[in-house]
């Protein structure tokens, strides 16, 4: 059941409302397409948009970087960081399973599993010389939640040197609000925003590109 905000319907729906309606135009010739929390212990909670379809496109992004060789890094969270909050946060003793990948995104040998204890999927965990020693330029971002995990992850990808792109219909957040927040005001500050038939349709240009130019 998904939980009532500002307002229903799908991911991509929010997207369509961006003020300056700019898209994704391009990907570096080495992305890498991250893919944010998505897991066992995190999916079924309520949220503002259908997770089925964010599973979906997450899922379709994934294999298609993998078709072209491309890093897909798998993210999942483990902790959160100590400090204290206003608000109160979930216990940090996780049920078995609770951290597994879901099986929607068939993990391959070939991908990376980076397991993080705060938000940013950069903190303490060595992606940033993991992906600059593999000659990534840029990140495509997927997951949960759009004002946390996502959100976090991308701005420290811009303050590292990666050029960002958010794929904004394979997230999604339990606040409508703080969803529609993160990609018409604080995503297109850090990158690109754009769908996963558009970010796909560029994956299949560029490798179209290059076996011309071959």
């Amino acid at each position: 059941m998904n939980k009532p905000g500002r307002e229903q319907g799908s991911a991509d729906s929010d997207f369509k409302q961006r003020s300056d309606k700019m898209t994704i135009s391009v990907l570096d010739a080495r992305p890498a397409l991250l893919v944010v929390d998505l897991q066992k212990g995190i999916v079924g909670l309520p949220t503002a948009h259908p997770m089925a379809d964010v599973i979906s496109n997450a899922a379709r992004l994934a294999d298609a970087f993998r078709s072209h060789d491309l890093p897909v890094v798998l993210i999942n969270v483990d902790g959160g960081a100590p400090g204290r909050t206003e608000q109160s946060r979930p216990v940090t003793d996780f049920p078995a399973g609770w951290t597994d990948l879901i099986p929607e995104l068939n993990r391959r040998p070939s991908d990376r599993l980076v397991t993080k204890r705060t938000w940013g999927a950069f903190t303490n965990t060595g992606l940033d010389t993991q992906l600059k020693q593999a000659g990534v330029t840029q990140v495509v971002i997927a997951g949960v939640a759009s004002s946390a995990g996502v959100e976090s992850t991308a701005r420290q990808a811009f303050e590292l040197g990666f050029n960002v792109a958010l794929a904004v219909d394979a997230m999604t957040d339990r606040s409508a609000d703080a969803h529609h927040n993160s990609i018409t005001r604080i995503f297109p500050r850090l990158g690109e925003t754009g769908t996963t038939p558009e970010i796909v349709d560029l994956l299949e240009a560029a490798a179209h590109g290059k076996q011309g130019s071959a």
